[in-house]
């Protein structure tokens, strides 16, 4: 095998179809891809998932990190009728201001993931919603005020981490004022480096102060810091994360097929842009034959020069890091036992459904 291809192949995490290992996924395991990340399509219930996780690893014979979206409320791809303890949206829980409760929300989320063998959360979302009309974080946030986030989102972080599920802070350095869904559209935002210092970056700051394992780029333009690039693809908005908020754990990419970088960047830009701009590791999450392109020029832009050795290196250094995080197959026998237990359940009935009408994190 090409050492290189194995080596840049390190940096992709990628998503597939079906309940079971596609041959297609398996082929991009030996190829060398660090992680799988699950959605509800690849969901039947509690024990499969625990299987399917459990073929992977075997397969992968080595520390192969799977990672979901399970943050609460509308974004969880684990839910009660497959068997999981499910918790209202992060808004809910940020209205009640108790860090202890959401040190141990965190960490029931983290029981539940590492029941089923799943070693990463991209949670939580510590996005400051400062813009009523955004269309895809609202509640999502856990408050209007980023020193709440900061505060509610750390607790929550280091309760996943108590559970050996490495956390992750999204989506930097803030998606929280758009007025577009990034999945659809490239957003733009004006904000100059005061505003995100005093808004935007007060949350990364507290959770890399934390020790969180890694954090997750949005795909927006800051205007004032780089007027043509969204943050997965801009030196000047990643040394924000390294120099301004003492972030040195492993930052990973958005998915790359989002349109807006798909339909703004082509994927020959896009993937040796994200890698010299800092991002370390890279998601690609539908299309097999968009991950294996991925993988050839990520390849390509080291062997031509565009994304030095250095970087290379430093950024396997990172993802090697995070793997520490991967654990072995799981039991799925035992699966059952360990979820949506009576304690799981009135934990979660504790946090207080959100009132309809007025905000209760609006003063």
């Amino acid at each position: 095998m090409n050492m290189l291809d194995h080596d840049v192949a390190g940096l992709f995490a990628v998503g597939f179809r079906g309940t079971s290992p596609s041959k297609e996924l398996l082929e991009l395991i030996r190829r060398g891809v660090y992680g799988v990340i699950l959605f509800g399509r690849n969901v039947e219930s509690a024990e499969q998932v625990g299987e399917l996780v459990a073929e992977l690893k075997r397969a992968a014979g080595r520390p192969l990190l799977v990672s979901v979206d399970q943050e609460g409320g509308r974004v969880a791809r684990l839910r009660s009728p497959q068997g999981f303890t499910e918790l209202p949206p992060m808004r809910a829980l940020g209205a009640t201001s108790d860090e202890s409760l959401a040190f141990e929300v965190g960490a029931l989320i983290g029981r539940e993931l590492r029941a089923v063998g799943i070693d990463q959360d991209y949670a939580p979302v510590v996005d400051v919603d400062t813009n009523p009309q955004n269309p895809v974080i609202g509640d999502r946030s856990f408050s209007r005020d980023a020193h709440e986030v900061a505060r509610i989102g750390t607790a929550l972080a280091r309760g996943l981490q108590s559970a050996s599920v490495a956390a992750c802070a999204k989506h930097f350095p803030g998606h929280g004022d758009t007025s577009q869904d990034s999945h659809a559209d490239l957003p733009r935002l004006p904000h100059g480096l005061e505003r995100l210092r005093e808004v935007e970056l007060v949350p990364f700051r507290a959770l890399a102060a934390a020790g969180v394992a890694s954090a997750m780029t949005a795909h927006v333009v800051f205007e004032a810091l780089d007027a043509r690039r969204p943050a997965t693809l801009s030196p000047a908005v990643m040394r924000l994360l390294r120099d301004d908020c003492g972030f040195d754990g492993c930052v990973i990419s958005d998915d790359l097929e989002m349109k807006a970088v798909a339909e703004h960047f082509p994927l020959e830009e896009a993937v040796p842009a994200a890698l010299g701009a800092g991002v370390d590791a890279l998601l690609v999450c539908h299309r097999t034959e968009v991950q294996h392109r991925a993988i050839d020029l990520a390849r390509e832009a080291v062997e031509g020069g565009r994304v030095p050795r250095e970087r290379l290196a430093e950024a396997r250094r990172r993802v090697a890091t995070m793997l520490g995080w991967a654990g072995p197959p799981p039991r799925p026998r035992e699966v059952s036992a360990r979820l949506r237990t009576e304690a799981n359940l009135a934990l979660a009935a504790r946090i207080p459904p959100l009132a309809t009408g007025r905000d209760p994190t609006v003063a």
